[in-house]
């Protein structure tokens, strides 16, 4: 009682009726406290009618106590107030830091979803993420502003960011949408308020490398770049830019060579994600050599010209068909008709092909007949200039928009291989018209195109001489590989 006598005799006077109550609550608290440091049966030295006391205090008295001691009314005696402060301050944080965490109910989830075999948007919105189908709807009708919800594929991972209820899981609202197309590419739908959705496009920049190849043909030409690294998207590009002039069936051997130069187009990460263009293609076939450059010419379009300028592309196709390895069924010239059983000139070639097998066009041209034609069946015929122009006949069907006066460049599809008219299996028959004279197309090299002149064919050579410039090394190991050849 001395003790808590003292401690009243510190409290200033205008204070006094207020605080010995507070005074005596803290004398209590802090030998309540000292007390359960020393002795665990605690409750035996605390009085029923001081814990009392000490629960009368309302939330009042409490700020007042604690107010006196910061403004030092009252001595700091044994660390009694200190004590006090300690207590009620660690007692407050704990009722602080309960109350936010019952107020934690809510979190942002992210998730992804596997497209499945029968999946569609409007199913996965509904079933899987857990939209109505109105909000659904909204979300479809914001993504096809960027993104058509019919290109989704089985295997496609789609991320969905959503705010769920913290104690069971329940959907709240959908906040975002990432569809990753290729290696650089993201369609992002975002919530923006309780209503919208907006949809943005998100693209890596990427960067150029240019890469050289160069190998000796053991087998097959595809499977000779495939050894060497290079994808099956050059390796179609390049047999496409020499199939105007080459047979690959016939042409290629075993021991000769390819060389090419093309882009790559790669990600922040150094990772391939596209092809870009065949720079440079060459073929050493035998004793014959083939060079092509890239040069975009002056009508805007991109071609492949020989070191001269010629558009050897140009060169009306020999075999205009997707299946390039077909065979020769019937040639040109004399035969046994196999229908008639007598002989007569065939003034075509006939390719062994697959029914459906796409049909290109030789060369640009203007489509003169696309027409049922007697013992020719379905059959166009196209005009490429004042001097050459090519016929396909037993087609299975025309390739949509075929039809008279329709312009066509030269590798477009026009057509599919079939078995209509006057034939005894799937096949092409195909003409090459020179001065209204059908003539061999195995045997004709007709250049339908434009070849360089003049200011396009100076830039064609600046060209030229730029990209040997830069692949000095390739070139003159190109060179040497020649020169080595030729000597044996």
């Amino acid at each position: 009682m001395k003790f808590i006598n003292k401690i009243k005799m510190k409290i200033k006077n205008k204070h006094k009726p207020r605080f010995i109550a507070m005074g005596y609550a803290a004398a209590i608290i802090f030998a309540f406290v000292l007390s359960t440091t020393t002795n665990n049966n605690v409750i035996a030295s605390v009085s029923s009618d001081s814990i009392e006391y000490i629960n009368m205090l309302d939330k009042e008295n409490e700020e007042i106590v604690l107010m006196n001691i910061n403004n030092n009314y009252v001595d700091n005696e044994f660390g009694i107030l200190d004590n006090l402060k300690v207590l009620m301050k660690s007692d407050n944080v704990k009722e602080k830091s309960n109350k936010f965490e019952s107020q934690k109910t809510e979190e942002l989830v992210r998730k992804t979803i596997e497209i499945g075999k029968g999946d569609n948007f409007i199913g996965i919105l509904t079933q899987k993420v857990g939209l109505g189908y109105n909000e659904a709807t909204t979300v479809i009708n914001s993504l096809k502003k960027k993104y058509n919800p019919k290109n989704i594929r089985v295997g496609q991972v789609i991320e969905f960011e959503v705010l769920e209820k913290a104690e069971n899981n329940e959907l709240i609202s959908l906040e975002k949408i990432i569809i990753t197309q290729g290696h650089s590419k993201r369609i992002i739908l975002k919530k923006v308020s309780e209503t919208e959705y907006k949809t943005s496009v998100e693209e890596d920049e990427l960067l150029e490398e240019v890469v050289s190849s160069s190998g000796q043909i053991r087998g097959s030409l595809s499977g000779a770049m495939n050894a060497n690294g290079i994808p099956n998207s050059v390796v179609a590009n390049f047999i496409n830019i020499f199939s105007y002039s080459v047979d690959f069936r016939k042409d290629v051997r075993s021991g000769d060579r390819y060389e090419l130069i093309y882009e790559n187009k790669v990600n922040k990460d150094g990772k391939v994600v596209k092809t870009g263009d065949i720079l440079y293609a060459a073929l050493k076939l035998h004793n014959d050599i083939l060079e092509l450059y890239r040069f975009e010419n002056p009508k805007g379009g991109a071609d492949y010209y020989n070191e001269k300028g010629i558009a050897l592309k140009r060169t009306l196709h020999r075999k205009p068909l997707a299946f390039q390895n077909a065979r020769i069924s019937s040639p040109f010239g004399r035969r046994r008709h196999p229908v008639f059983k007598d002989t007569r000139i065939h003034w075509g070639v006939d390719y062994a092909a697959p029914r459906g097998t796409a049909i290109f066009a030789a060369g640009d041209g203007v489509v003169q007949v696309a027409k049922y034609n007697g013992g020719y069946g379905n059959y166009i015929k196209i005009r490429h200039n004042s001097e050459y122009s090519t016929a396909y006949g037993h087609m299975n069907s025309f390739a949509k928009g075929m039809k008279s006066g329709v312009r066509v460049k030269q590798g477009q599809i026009i057509g599919y291989v079939g078995n209509t008219g006057r034939s005894t299996g799937p096949h092409l028959h195909y003409e090459v018209v020179r001065n209204g004279k059908r003539v061999n197309p195995t045997a004709i090299k007709a250049a339908t195109g434009e070849n360089l002149n003049r200011n396009a064919l100076a830039n064609f050579k600046k060209v030229v001489s730029a990209l040997k410039a830069e692949h000095k090394t390739f070139f003159a190991n190109k060179d040497k590989k020649e020169q080595k050849s030729a000597k044996r």
